[in-house]
């Protein structure tokens, strides 16, 4: 039985909708979400949930902001409240890496001892708008990025060194530029206060280096059990062709290529395609090309060559994938599509779609990797339809 937290902020926050309610509720109610969402195009397993639900995010981003406390204003961070820009003051989140918040509460002091002026969106002055903290499960390493409102920051050295002395384990301190009037976090341009301006970390055996802009799941307990068993879906025999689509870093592809003869990946984020290029290397991968390209260009183009697959990884964005990517995809012939998603109800317009192409789905499961939120990764399996 998983002890039941309660959360100061839940009424103000709404980022986690079942935060104070008993666990094991929250995963029927996700997995019965599930079932009735998939109908009768695939059978849905038992839902893998976690057996500590708590402080499980390694990514944790707060913006900062002045708050009235009834005598001052203050230099404050927190998180947005949901469906607003009204920063909520907090001081540690249930489901946030323990030491990622230390690591903002520290900076939020430091703030206020220098004077360092807060970003204000309405005016457009001020120069500290968000802390994003990125932290690696296995490696332990940490990632801190500043965004701020100019390249210049003042007092720069004394708040890295002072930074460091609470926090050793940082490996890097990123300096990201957004001076734009944007509800973007990060802006374009970046430089490195302190290290190499990335983290690694270890996922499924293999390494991975993770920018600050790079895709990685939030959640690195519960995405090594789902990928541990979307390769084990796609039933590699080391003789396969497979595509991994919308590859991020590489981490599907690059634990996937040991089973596999050749693997192809393709993603359009740059940062994301650079490090999946240094994944490949980092971890002896010969079998391993990746293209920065669109997924759906490349399967088009793919598609058009004449070029066949075996297996295709595809794991979209929540919009899911797009018909004529899938059309695509589907003209390589590939034997398994394993499709993972983050949004359940455009993996099941996908399905449907894929179903009219000629692949059923033989199997579904939910993975419980956003736990008191109403969010799962949902691993499928697709096979061809012997005519």
């Amino acid at each position: 039985m998983t002890e039941t937290k309660k959360c100061p902020y839940a009424k103000k926050c709404g980022g986690c909708r079942y935060i104070g309610t008993d666990y094991d509720k929250t995963l029927k109610r996700k997995l019965s979400k599930m079932k009735t969402l998939m109908g009768q195009l695939a059978p849905v397993e038992e839902i893998v949930g976690m057996e500590d639900p708590y402080h499980y995010r390694n990514k944790v981003h707060w913006a900062f902001a002045h708050v009235w406390d009834g005598k001052r204003t203050r230099h404050e961070a927190g998180i947005y409240a949901e469906g607003s820009h009204k920063v909520i003051p907090i001081k540690e989140c249930l489901i946030e890496n323990e030491e990622a918040d230390a690591i903002i509460r520290d900076i939020v002091l430091i703030a206020r001892r220098y004077k360092m002026r807060i970003y204000d969106e309405d005016t457009g002055e001020g120069l500290l708008r968000h802390v994003l903290v990125r932290t690696a499960h296995t490696t332990g390493q940490i990632m801190v990025v500043l965004v701020l409102s100019s390249p210049v920051m003042p007092g720069k050295n004394n708040f890295v060194k002072l930074l460091r002395k609470n926090h050793p384990r940082i490996e890097t301190i990123v300096i990201n530029v957004n001076d734009q009037k944007t509800s973007m976090i990060l802006g374009e341009r970046e430089s490195n206060a302190y290290g190499k301006g990335y983290i690694e970390d270890e996922l499924c055996g293999k390494r991975f280096r993770i920018s600050s802009k790079s895709f990685y799941q939030i959640n690195s307990l519960q995405t090594e059990k789902l990928y541990r068993e979307a390769i084990a879906w796609a039933n590699l025999t080391g003789q396969e062709t497979v595509v991994d689509a919308y590859c991020g870093i590489g981490t599907i592809g690059i634990c996937a290529s040991d089973q596999a003869k050749e693997v192809i990946g393709c993603e359009l984020n740059p940062d994301a395609a650079r490090d999946a290029i240094s994944n490949a290397k980092r971890n002896d991968v010969k079998n391993l090309r990746i293209f920065h390209e669109d997924a759906e260009d490349f399967l088009t183009q793919l598609a058009a060559e004449g070029k066949k697959t075996d297996v295709i990884f595809l794991d979209p964005p929540r919009s899911g994938s797009t018909e004529t990517f899938l059309k695509a995809a589907a003209a390589t012939s590939p034997k398994r599509l394993v499709y993972i998603s983050c949004g359940p109800e455009s993996l099941v317009r996908d399905l449907k779609v894929l179903k009219k192409l000629g692949y059923e789905a033989e199997r579904a499961k939910a993975f419980d990797l956003f736990p008191f939120t109403d969010h799962t990764e949902n691993l499928v399996l697709l096979t061809k339809k012997q005519k």
